[in-house]
């Protein structure tokens, strides 16, 4: 009989109590969340004693203004050309956590997250690490443990600039050669830093500061409305048949 996501979630308990490692079990997925300086053990006791071979994903995350709108309104008249002034993401400064911002499920900024497979058991597993620094995110490498992370940690670095040590590699994947800031931060403008055009006279591209004026574009919002109510919906189809 296949071992429940219960039963495996106590064998890991069983394995890392020792371990300040705690393991969750939201919506019957396992997570395990790990302190950056057992990371890569971690990673190496999943990968020989647990049969997870395969790691499907690494990201990062900004949990800057977590829990906070991007915008709030009971009416939008005017479609989708309405724009308000951001409160939360891309609107922020470095450090500045913006108004309203609910806690974080920790005391930390940026987050590496991987998922893993086990062929052998047909098994998944998220586990998770925050690093400690948030002026200089750090995380250990586990390009020994899994060697197809490598590109999936070279992302993480350009676009959140979380930083792995021990990667044989690291620099940008994504972005341009002298692309600054990280582009995924929460307190990246959203409307960036330059803008890239070819000039014909002096046959080249060139970089020159951005144009747009920022603002937040806010989706027609639509209360109350019987079409989008089924049973008064069609109560209200029928009348308009008798008419």
């Amino acid at each position: 009989m296949a071992e429940s996501v219960q039963e495996f979630a106590e064998r890991l308990r069983a394995r890392f109590g020792s371990a300040n490692i705690t393991i969750a079990e939201p919506r019957g997925e396992l997570t395990m969340e790990v302190p950056p300086g057992q990371w890569l053990e971690t990673a190496q006791v999943l990968r020989d004693q647990f049969d997870f071979e395969q790691l499907i994903d690494l990201c990062g995350v900004d949990f800057m203004s977590y829990g906070s709108d991007e915008w709030d309104t009971q009416v939008s008249s005017e479609g989708y050309s309405r724009g308000v002034e951001g409160k939360a993401v891309g609107r922020a400064t470095w450090g500045e956590v913006p108004n309203g911002a609910a806690a974080t499920v920790s005391d930390r900024r940026f987050a590496v997250v991987i998922h893993l497979l086990s062929y052998k058991h047909n098994r998944r597993v998220r586990v998770r690490t925050f690093a400690d620094n948030d002026d200089l995110p750090v995380v250990p490498s586990v390009v020994s443990v899994w060697r197809g992370v490598n590109w999936f940690e070279r992302e993480a670095f350009d676009l959140y600039g979380i930083v792995f040590d021990g990667h044989p590699d690291l620099r940008r994947i994504l972005t341009d050669y002298g692309f600054v800031g990280h582009p995924f931060r929460k307190d990246f403008p959203m409307i960036g830093n330059v803008e890239v055009r070819y000039d014909a006279e002096r046959k080249r591209v060139v970089y020159e500061p951005v144009s747009i004026e920022p603002r937040v574009l806010v989706p027609r919002v639509i209360r109350d409305d019987a079409r989008y109510d089924t049973s008064r919906g069609e109560a209200a189809q029928r009348e308009e048949g008798k008419r």
